[in-house]
């Protein structure tokens, strides 16, 4: 019996409605799978497997989730996968790389934060798909528009520890008008531990005493978010 690679058909064997590319061309590239996508990126194969066949094992191993797929690392992807050298690594993350950035432009830096949804856009693309925990700050001015955002400190993967005066100091360089808070949960759970209550009424009321309002205060975990607005946990006396 011939050997099964022998018999195998390579993605240049394959009919012109079946290839990728050529799909892509004729329907327009959303008529493709994300297996499809990701061949296209990879180019080609090893010699077990077509770029497709590749590409669905790569996304078998985060369950067809994208976005689990962008914390993927460099040595994740070479270790993991025959056929993922540095370039084609390198081209994957690259992709994941323009999406985010193109996520982060979504909500242009002069639209006026209204929702929660909002505070989300701005800093998901910051920290979403990150192993480890930061806290961010935005500062608003008196249309609630975004004029300057930093990062405020980076942790392990449990906590970060934040500054009040740091984010005064920022807010009031800024000549800030309100404040929005943002720190990542990489545990995947999106519930304030006592410790992100304790600094966000911290922040709160050090702001307070400088006319600075603090209108949120989220926490990402992956595509999730919890609010403090939205649960009425900015509200009440100082």
């Amino acid at each position: 019996m011939k050997d099964f690679a022998m018999k195998r058909k390579s993605i240049k064997d394959w009919g012109d409605d079946e290839r990728p590319r050529e799909r892509a061309l004729r329907h327009g590239i959303a008529s493709l799978s994300n297996a499809e996508l990701l061949a296209i990126l990879i180019g080609s194969g090893n010699n077990d497997e077509s770029a497709v066949e590749l590409a669905q094992r790569i996304l078998a191993s985060v369950q067809q989730n994208l976005h689990e797929l962008s914390r993927l690392t460099l040595p994740d992807l070479m270790r993991n996968f025959k056929g993922i050298g540095q370039a084609k690594g390198l081209t994957i993350l690259a992709a994941i790389e323009l999406g985010r950035r193109r996520m982060a432009m979504e909500l242009p830096q002069h639209t006026p934060i209204v929702t929660s949804k909002d505070v989300f856009t701005a800093f998901f693309p910051l920290v979403g798909d990150l192993p480890y925990e930061e806290f961010w700050i935005a500062a608003l001015n008196r249309s609630n528009k975004i004029i300057h955002k930093q990062k405020i400190s980076q942790g392990g993967v449990s906590e970060t520890v934040v500054d009040v005066k740091v984010i005064l100091k920022i807010a009031l360089e800024q000549l800030a008008s309100g404040l929005l808070l943002c720190h990542n949960h990489p545990s995947g759970s999106t519930s304030p531990s006592s410790a992100d209550d304790k600094i966000t009424w911290d922040i709160y009321r050090a702001a307070h005493c400088c006319g600075i309002r603090v209108l949120d205060h989220i926490i990402i975990s992956g595509t999730r978010f919890y609010s403090y607005s939205d649960e009425g946990r900015l509200e009440g006396p100082i």
